[in-house]
């Protein structure tokens, strides 16, 4: 008699298993609700049909749809390339040599304290709430892991000593710099007139303006905070990637800030 084979499962195997199901879930999180995963649905679908074609060998159909499959990685690259970024810029948030890990603070052992310079938060929260008096709409950046140089390249830098008078002369309306967004990083104005990247989040309010979608889609893909001051109703709004608080007051504003910089 003939003893039934089992498979061997290691505990190396599980591990595995539980690895390729979280790599899934991430990136399951990332396509959801957008055109991306929409995409992904059609090149299935191509796919599917290249191997329907194949198996009732119709050779001439099934000859260009596996040149199209064959550089199928290539279109994916393209297609994908946002979803990707995001996608990196998500595992180095999240790994030990990112944030306040120890690999990091190891690799930062050699620094002096004084290299770190903290966020003057009551000259944000007062330019802020004059600015919000006047209506005067403004969108400040502030990085809390790195200068953002890329995004600080697309405006004009400056590397200037924050102060309530300067963040205001910035975006006062006949400012030449008024448009785009502030960055800041260790209580200094990095540059202004920033261009930042829009958010394509469905679920994102429909009364939100540019500087709200700009301020989410910066903030939901850098170790950053924004600001949000209106033009049209002068309300004062608080965005940490998808998580936002609108029509603050100056004490809200403070604890919101204080709140994230110790994250």
């Amino acid at each position: 008699m003939v003893m039934p084979l089992f498979i061997s499962v290691q505990w190396f195997d599980i591990l595995d298993i539980l690895l390729v199901a979280l790599l899934l879930f991430q990136l399951y999180k990332l396509v959801k609700g957008t055109v991306a995963i929409r995409i992904f649905l059609g090149i299935l679908a191509i796919y599917l049909l290249w191997k329907l074609v194949s198996a009732m060998q119709m050779e001439m159909l099934s000859e260009i749809l596996g040149q199209f499959i064959g550089v199928g990685v290539l279109a994916l690259i393209i297609v994908f390339q946002q979803e990707i970024r995001r996608f990196l810029l998500l595992v180095g948030s999240q790994s030990p040599f990112a944030g306040k890990g120890v690999v990091r603070k190891l690799l930062k052992w050699t620094k002096q304290d004084e290299e770190h310079v903290f966020l003057n938060i009551n000259s944000v929260v007062k330019a802020c709430f004059n600015m919000s008096k006047s209506k005067t709409g403004a969108l400040i950046i502030i990085a809390t892991d790195s200068e953002l140089k890329f995004h600080a390249s697309t405006g004009v830098e400056m590397d200037a000593k924050l102060s309530t008078l300067f963040l205001e002369s910035i975006f006062f309306k006949n400012s030449p710099l008024h448009d785009g967004g502030v960055i800041i990083h260790n209580n200094r104005i990095k540059a202004a007139k920033c261009i930042l990247p829009l958010s394509d989040n469905p679920d994102i309010p429909s009364q939100f303006g540019l500087r709200h979608r700009a301020a989410i889609g910066l903030t939901e893909n850098s170790p950053a905070f924004a600001i949000v001051v209106s033009e049209e109703t002068g309300k004062i709004s608080f965005i940490e990637g998808t998580r936002y608080e609108l029509d603050l007051n100056p004490e809200q504003l403070k604890t919101e800030i204080i709140k994230a910089l110790k994250d």
